[in-house]
């Protein structure tokens, strides 16, 4: 007897063409900023459409009082008329023409993040489990330390982890070793999940808004040290957590995300820090999902998160 055909696709079964289906490899995300200006949407929405991209999803925002424009396009490149270059090469064109800044990424080219961490595990937990899940678009190649106490917990995960202790004399010796190693592992961000250490203006400026950290509390309230211990002197009724971008004043990068929860008069330190902690996970993962989607533009000290 001849052999049963092949099961049918399930597109098929829908009625639908698979091949014709956008595949993620295929779409790409620009993101534009510069002076707000008549013709900004028309110039990139023709420049696409010439090359054969189909306009998957676009969002915009304008400041009036910058005066500033944002746009996030994603489309669809599985049938360009041209090649990636000559479509890098015309937006570079009509960035030019408008003064644009622009970003484009395409979504084949995953992002290579590095953890930092210190002895507290339960963000670094987060990340690893969000990672494994697949709710990340971004690979972890290390997880780098000041302290050996959390290894175990990279090893869990088959991620290596690598120590620096830090001294007061020898901190900038061991960023540069941080910074070779992060080098070589085309580390694209990197993410400081209660990392306990004040990062120098030289590891800084390496990676431009492209340092995340987690402050556990609602800045620009409680900045510096021990947070936990200035809410609970001052009495609050709300605790918070807050993601931002790393700069070379301590705790005032521009702000990516922030969440609050009620607290009361009968809440200790600990109460404080054990609610607190529940926020700066979630925070801080949703600050990182949207870095790796390419959904946050940042202008001034400020940013435009596109969700």
């Amino acid at each position: 007897m001849p052999a049963p055909p092949p099961p049918r696709n399930p597109l098929q079964q829908r009625g639908l063409d698979s091949t014709a289906m956008p595949q993620p490899s295929a779409t790409a995300t620009l993101l534009v900023s510069c002076q707000d200006r008549p013709g900004l949407v028309a110039a990139l929405a023709q420049l696409l459409y010439g090359h054969g991209a189909n306009i998957l999803d676009a969002d915009q925002h304008t400041d009036p009082v910058a005066g500033m424009f944002f746009q996030r396009i994603r489309f669809d490149a599985a049938e360009l008329r041209t090649d990636r270059v000559a479509l890098e090469r015309g937006v570079s064109e009509v960035a030019e023409r408008f003064g644009m800044q622009w970003r484009l990424a395409w979504s084949g080219q995953r992002k290579r993040m590095a953890l930092f961490v210190s002895r507290y595990d339960h963000c670094l937990y987060d990340l690893l489990l969000r990672h494994r899940a697949g709710e990340l678009a971004g690979d972890i190649p290390l997880v780098v330390s000041n302290h050996a106490d959390l290894k175990p917990v990279a090893e869990q995960f088959g991620i290596p982890y690598h120590v620096f202790p830090i001294t007061r004399d020898n901190k900038r010796e061991q960023e540069r070793r941080e910074q070779a190693l992060l080098a070589e592992h085309a580390v694209d961000l990197v993410v400081l999940a209660r990392y306990m250490q004040v990062l120098s203006a030289e590891l800084v400026d390496a990676w431009p808004a492209r340092i995340i950290n987690i402050h556990h509390s609602f800045l620009p309230a409680f900045m510096g040290g021990k947070p936990y211990h200035q809410a609970h002197q001052r009495g609050v009724k709300l605790v918070g957590a807050t993601a931002h971008y790393a700069t070379t004043d301590l705790d005032e990068g521009p702000i990516i995300e922030q969440d609050v929860l009620r607290c009361s008069h009968r809440d200790c330190v600990a109460d404080l820090a054990r609610k607190g902690r529940d926020l700066e996970k979630t925070v801080l993962a949703r600050a990182v999902r949207w870095h790796l989607e390419d959904r946050i533009l940042v202008y001034g000290n400020k940013t435009v998160v596109f969700e």
